[in-house]
Parts: structure tokens; sequence; C-alpha cells
């Protein structure tokens, strides 16, 4: 057994700091950061709340005041428009230096009563919605017009200061006194004078206008717009002064009170007019833009049991009540219009760029005429014996040894015989100038013949194709008739047309181009007929805060386009059941003594938009769901309208008669109170 020898062992003790002290300082430290990130958290909360409030806040003070300043802008409008409308004499009315003028103290408080109406606080909601159309997207906004309001000027259209402009005499026994003038009762005048006339009035109508814009919730804004609005009325003297048909937005010749058939309601923008008297029924709200007139001293009000004849603007039968809304009044027991009585003017027009001597005359322009001005694509003159067919430009051919020279002597495009299809088109020349194209096919299967017209206004002139043969000829056609020559195109068609449209797709008639389509017989409409620029809106707030039928800024280019058939109908033949028509035009189907109508006898359809007007001497079914004829604003000034539109004479006896109206607005105050 081994044996150890014992070993001393000695411990020290370590020594260590008390651990009493630390307890409990990383929860302390925890504590102190998380209320560190809670607070930073809750700043940082609180500016997003506050910032997200702001910028709330901003938005719908924003929104609001767009409102109410697009809603002062509409009134304005609003007012201006009935304003011009009403400046224009209705028909059968007149006035001279010891007439009516044209716009007084009651045209401004009838305005203003129509405006209240329109845009008041209890209109149609509809009307006051500023968001809709092409603004769907935008922030929501609505607004009304306050006639009263504490602390601002409320609405209010004052009667008008107005300036008479004449021609000084040339000679007489007493020159007119140096004024002042206003055009109530007090007007130049001159006694035994020669060269004196009253070429303008000059209108300045006081007005004020106070707008409340809504966004969201009860958050408004409230503007105040104050100015005058200025019209200048140019007159021009004559006992019998022409008037296209254009200048109408609806004209009816043939119109028997309570006879069974009833307007069928909507809004109708465009002076409306009538040979006969307007009836209208239960079915629907009637709402007259412009000014509306009747040869009938009375309106027809059917309400299906019964139906009575009265001169008020409403009627009531029991507990119904029809009351349309007559926003630029109406004349009733005015005098007839009378009726085109022949075409013939229109095929004249294609010969000379005149269409003056044949109005009223038998079997003109004659053959020998037409033999002597009219060639085809080949060179070859209209025959002058036999039947003719084929289509011809009137142009001459002058020869200098072996080059022939073609040179436009007319004023446009003759198809003798049917057409079964005539295509407009908004297309290019071969040179790549913007042209007006027009192809045009005769016969069908395959003896059809296609020929196809170019007018190139820039190249100045005019290129026929038909098979493989191409003419070109110097020279566009032109309205000769005026004091110089205007490019503007007559197509006439001596017989009908099966099928007029544009392309398949995009525009029928070109920026600049002026055109008629006439035919002796029916026009059938089978597709859309579009200008390249519309020249006024489609729908309310297209250009926000105005209705629909609005002049768009920098769109009356000169494009005009009319549809005239003086022996038919226009037919309206859609290819699918259901789609929408739109037909850019002016469309008469009109002459004395006829029935002509705008008919439906094809596919249903959707909606059927006219931008321009309808002339018609019957009524009879569109077979539309929804029908839209917008009046084409531009032909309410100044004459413009489309080239040999069929035209009537207004008898205005010795006096004068309002030839154009040039509106403006002058503001002089624009603010936002603060209450």
């Amino acid at each position: 057994m081994t044996t150890y020898p014992a070993r001393n062992f000695h411990f020290s003790p370590r020594t260590h700091a008390p651990r009493c002290a630390e307890r409990g300082i990383a929860l302390v430290t925890t504590l102190l950061l998380l209320m560190l990130f809670i607070a930073v958290t809750l700043a940082m909360f609180i500016a997003a709340q506050s910032d997200t409030l702001i910028t709330g806040f901003y938005r719908t003070f924003r929104s609001s005041y767009y409102a109410a300043d697009s809603g002062a802008n509409i009134a304005r409008q609003y007012m201006l428009n009935q304003l011009t409308s009403n400046a224009t004499v209705a028909v059968g009315t007149t006035f001279s230096a010891t007439g009516t003028p044209p716009l007084s103290a009651t045209d401004a408080s009838t305005t203003l009563t129509n405006v209240m109406s329109q845009y008041g606080s209890s209109a149609s909601a509809s009307n006051l919605q500023i968001n809709s159309g092409g603004g769907a997207g935008s922030w929501k906004g609505k607004f009304y017009v306050a006639s009263t309001m504490t602390g601002t000027p409320g609405t209010t259209l004052g009667a008008p200061t107005c300036t008479p402009i004449f021609t000084p005499p040339t000679a007489g026994a007493v020159s007119p006194a140096s004024g002042p003038y206003d055009c109530g009762t007090n007007y130049p005048t001159c006694v035994s004078c020669t060269g004196f006339a009253i070429t303008d009035f000059q209108y300045a109508f006081p007005y004020a206008i106070t707008t409340v814009g809504q966004s969201q919730g009860t958050e408004q804004q409230v503007v105040i717009d104050e100015g005058n609005l200025l019209l200048n009325v140019h007159v021009a003297a004559g006992s019998a002064p022409k008037t296209s048909f254009a200048a109408w937005g609806m004209f009816i010749d043939q119109w028997t009170e309570c006879s069974g058939g009833d307007l069928v309601p909507g809004t109708i923008s465009g002076p409306v007019f009538t040979n006969g008297a307007w009836t209208f029924g239960t079915s629907g709200n009637y709402i007259f833009t412009d000014k509306i007139g009747s040869a009938s001293p009375t309106f027809g009000y059917d309400f299906g049991s019964t139906c009575t004849g009265s001169s008020s603007s409403s009627a009531k039968h029991g507990s119904t009540t029809i009351a349309p809304t007559f926003q630029s009044g109406y004349t009733l027991g005015a005098n007839t219009v009378a009726l085109p009585t022949d075409s013939f003017n229109q095929e004249e027009a294609v010969v000379d760029g005149v269409g003056a001597s044949c109005m009223g005359v038998n079997n003109c322009p004659s053959k020998a005429t037409l033999n002597g001005s009219l060639r085809d694509v080949n060179g070859a003159a209209y025959p002058n014996s036999g039947n003719a067919n084929g289509v011809y430009l009137p142009y001459s051919q002058t020869t200098s040894g072996s080059t022939t020279t073609n040179t436009m002597t007319g004023g446009g495009i003759l198809v003798e015989g049917n057409a079964a299809s005539v295509t407009l088109t908004a297309g290019t020349s071969s040179a790549g100038n913007p042209a007006q194209i027009f192809t045009i096919v005769q016969g069908s299967g395959g003896s059809a013949k296609t020929t196809t017209v170019t007018v190139d206004i820039t190249a100045n002139k005019t290129t026929m194709v038909s098979g493989s043969t191409t003419t070109v000829v110097n020279g566009v056609p032109e309205n000769l008739g005026g004091s110089s020559p205007t490019p503007s195109t007559m197509l006439y068609v001596d017989g009908s047309i099966s099928s007029l449209s544009g392309p398949s797709s995009g525009a029928a008639i070109q920026d600049g181009y002026s055109t008629t389509v006439t035919a002796a017989s029916n026009i059938t409409v089978t597709g859309n007929i579009l200008y390249k620029t519309e020249p006024v809106t489609l729908t309310q707030n297209q250009i926000p805060g105005t209705p629909a039928d609005t002049l768009i800024s920098g769109n009356n280019n000169g494009q005009s386009l009319g549809i005239f058939t003086a022996g038919g109908n226009l037919y309206l033949s859609a290819p699918t059941s259901g789609q929408d028509l739109e037909i850019d035009a002016s469309i008469a189907t009109i002459q004395n003594g006829g029935s002509g109508a705008i008919i439906n006898n094809g596919n249903s359809i959707n909606t059927l938009t006219i931008v321009g007007g309808r002339i018609q001497n019957t009524i009879q079914s569109i077979g539309a769901t929804t029908r839209n004829v917008l009046f084409d604003r531009r032909y309410a000034q100044g004459g413009f309208a489309p080239p040999w539109f069929p035209s009537t004479t207004v008898v205005a006896g010795s006096q004068d008669a309002v030839t154009s109206v040039v509106p403006s607005a002058q503001r002089t105050l624009w603010a936002m109170p603060s209450f």
C-alpha cells in the first residue's frame, strides 16, 4: 500500500463588487427606449395625419372653388347665349328706328329668370354637377347660382345701355342729331336722307353672378363675378332678306295642331319653327334652348283623352300639366316661311358656280348648257341629246401643240343617273395635302363603275379617276356668286343615292372644305358621316362647365356639310340593329308642296345624333331609342351655311333684319368673399 504525504491546501477568497446595485437597469433602459420609440411613432403619425387632413381640406377647398368658378362661367355664358338668341329676330317679327329694337330690358329679366331656373339652388341636379362627361374622373364638384346672399350682390342682370351705330347721310335736309341715343325710345333719325342706315346696335348688360361651389359634405366656396355682357347686333336694310334653311336647328313645314302626332320630348337646340303648329304630349319634358315659333297662333296640348289649343306656355287637364321650357321665348302667329320651289339651282351651281338663274325655271339648266360646260374623265362632253349616264365635272380644255390643259369652270360634280353609293372621305391628295375625296359607284356587280374625285385646295387641283384613266383639272370647284371665289363643292346626283356614308372608320369631311350633297330623289344614309373636327360639343361638360352644343374655340375650320333632297326622303339604314348613327350635317328634305322627311327604313338605331339641323316637310319615324339634334351654331353667325343650301325669303316689309350677333363678356370684378 502506497502512502502519500499529506498536502496543505490554501484557498484565497475572491473579491466581488456588490451585485445588488445593478439589478433592473436593463428593464429601465428597455422601457426608456420603448417610450422614445412610442413618442417618435406618435409624432410621425400625428404629422402624417395632419398632412393628410391639411391636404384633404386643401383639396376640398380647391374643388369647391373650382366648382364655384366653373359655375360662374357657366351662368355667364348661358346669359350671353340667351341674349344672343333673343337678338335674332324671329320669323315674322322685325324692327326699325320706329319699331322694336333687337334687345331690351325685358330680355334681361327673362334671361335672369331662365338662368335661375336652369342653375339655381332648386334646379335639376344634373344641371349643377360639374364633373360628368369628359370630367367624370376629376374631383367631384357641384354648384348653384344664388339669387341673393348676405354680403354679396347676388345674381342680377340689369337693363342694357345701348348705342346705335349709323352711316351718315350722303344728302338730306336734316342730319341725325349727335345723340346720345338709347335703343328703346330714342333712335337717330334722318329726314329725306339718302345713304342713311342704322348698321349696328351695341348693347352692354350689367351683370352680377354669385355662385356657391361644393365638393363634399358641407364644404362650400363662394365666387362673385361682375361685369358687362356685350353684344354687337349687326343689321341690314332690305325688304326681303334671304335666309338659309341651315339657320334653323329644326324646321317643319306641315304639322296640324292636335292631329295625333306629338313632338318627341327632349332638349332641342337652335332656332325652331313650323309653318303649322307644335303639339306637345305628356310622355316627357320639352326644353327649347333657342327661340321657337309657329304660323299657328296656338300650341296643341295633347293629354291623351283630349287635346286643346292654347297660346299659353303651359296647359293643365285634371291633375296633369304640360309645361314646355322656352328658354328664349316663343312667337306664335308668325308669317309662314316660303319653301324652295325646286332644286334646279343646285344642279346649275355645278355648271357655273353660281346657281342663280334656274330658280323657278323648268328644265334648267338645259342640255345645251350641260353639253357646253361638263366633261367626263375622258374629256367627252355631256351628250346634247339622249340619256346621259356617268360622272361629269365642269372644265374647259385648251390645246397648245400636243399639250391639253384642263381648267375648272364651275362649282362641283354632276352624277347623271342613280348612285349605288357615295362615300365622303377626309383624306390626302397624291401631293400629300389635306383633300376632300368623293368616291361614286354606279351600277352593281360586274358592271359597277367607280369614279373618284379628289379636291385639293392647297395644290388648286381636282383629280378624277375612273378605271385606268386619270384626268387632272387645274382649279377646284368654287362658289363664284359672291364678291370673290370661295372653294365649295356641290355634288348633285340626278337620281337617287342608295348609300351615302363616310369611310368605314375616320372622318368624312376634311377641315377647310365646304360641301353640299343633293339628290333629285331619295338619299339613304348607311353609316356615320363625321367632320374631321367637331365644331360644337356633343355632351355636357365636354368642355368643363359648358352645356352640349357649345361652340368649340378654334374648331371653326370652314368645314361644312349640307344634305338636301327636294324630291324624296332621307332614309336611315344602319348596317346592324341597335348601333349608334351620327350625321354631321344640316339635313333638308323639303320642297314646295312636298312631303319629304327623315325616315328609318332599316335596322333600329340606339342613338341618332345630328350635328347641324333638320329641315323637313313632314315628321315621320326615325326608329331611334334616343335622338340628339345639336344645332351647328356657326350657321347662326354671319350667314355661314353649306354651299348652295336651300334658302328662303323672310318677308320683313320695309324694315331691317338682324344678320349677325357678336357676343363677348367684360369682367370688372372677380372675388372670393370671406364671411
